[in-house]
C-alpha cells in the first residue's frame, strides 16, 4: 500500500533521466499485451492531455511507424484532437509545410500497472494506469515536465 503512494513520484523521477546527451527522443515502444480497449483508453487519455499542453494543433505531429494497437490508437486520438499526423520523411519535409514536432511514446508494464509516456523536445507527459479485464483507468496524476 505504501508503495502505491510513491509510484507517481518514482515514475516522475524516472522521466528526468530520459533525455540523452544528444537531445534526441527515445524510440517509441508499446508492449503487445496492452491492446484493444485498454490501448485505446490510454492513447485517448494521453492524447487529450497532450493537446491541453501543446495548445495549438497547427503544427503537425511526426510519429514513428508502428503497427501496435497503441500506436494506431494514439494516431487516431491525435487526429481526433485536430492534429495532422505524419509518419514518413517526405510528408515531414514537404517544402511548404511547417516542421513537424516529433512525438515519441513508450508503454511499460511495471508492478501490475502500465506506465505511459509521451515525449517531445519541449515536454514529457507520463501517467500510470491500472489495466483490469482489458479496461485501463488512470492510477496516478499526470506527470508533466517542460523544457526550454
Amino acid at each position: 500500500m505504501m508503495f502505491q503512494r510513491f509510484l507517481p513520484i518514482v515514475f516522475a523521477l524516472s522521466l528526468v533521466g530520459c533525455q540523452t546527451a544528444t537531445d534526441t527522443l527515445s524510440s517509441s515502444t508499446a508492449p503487445a499485451d496492452v491492446s484493444g480497449p485498454a490501448a485505446g483508453a490510454i492513447a485517448g487519455d494521453m492524447a487529450g492531455r497532450f493537446a491541453e499542453q501543446a495548445g495549438s494543433t497547427a503544427t503537425p505531429i511526426k510519429l514513428h511507424k508502428d503497427t501496435s494497437e497503441f500506436a494506431v490508437a494514439l494516431e487516431a486520438a491525435l487526429k481526433g484532437w485536430g492534429f495532422a499526423v505524419v509518419s514518413d520523411e517526405k510528408s515531414a519535409n514537404a517544402k511548404d509545410a511547417p516542421k513537424p514536432v516529433e512525438l515519441a511514446y513508450s508503454i511499460v508494464a511495471a508492478d501490475g500497472q502500465v506506465l505511459a509516456r509521451l515525449s517531445t523536445d519541449t515536454m514529457e507527459l507520463g501517467r500510470a494506469y491500472s489495466v483490469t479485464d482489458g479496461v485501463a483507468t488512470p492510477a496516478s496524476p499526470l506527470s508533466l515536465m517542460k523544457r526550454n
